[in-house]
């Protein structure tokens, strides 16, 4: 199992980013994926999770309508898009394959891991 997540970067706070991650390795239409993210000093923390066919997603309180994670299934790719970033958005994000197909908000639900996609926004 692969996962790449690239498109971080540096922006400014109110700016936009999308980030991907492509995926190989294993059945991608089967499982629900999930996006995480590090900030500096902290544990992982959940953001955003999509389950294995599209139909629901689910989100952290603080993404509040700014982030919407998506799937295409034809190319094995899962998108984070954040609009209005906030400084205290900046963090390593990951994105993760989940042993589920449905609802996935957990760290310990999830068995693969890419190896995260800085996002640092200034203010």
């Amino acid at each position: 199992v692969q996962l790449q997540a690239s498109g971080g970067g540096l922006v400014q706070a109110g700016g936009s980013l999308r980030l991907s991650c492509a995926a190989s390795g294993f059945t991608f239409s089967s499982y629900a994926m999930g996006w995480f993210r590090a900030r500096p000093g902290k544990e992982r923390e959940f953001v955003g999770a999509i389950s294995w066919n599209g139909a629901s997603t689910h989100y952290s309180d603080f993404v509040q309508g700014r982030f919407t994670v998506s799937r295409d299934s034809a190319k094995n790719m899962v998108y984070l898009e954040m609009i209005n970033l906030k400084p205290e958005d900046t963090a390593v994000y990951f994105c993760a394959e989940s042993r589920f197909t449905g609802r996935a908000i957990r760290v310990y639900e999830y068995d693969f891991w890419g190896q995260g996609t800085q996002v640092t926004v200034s203010s």
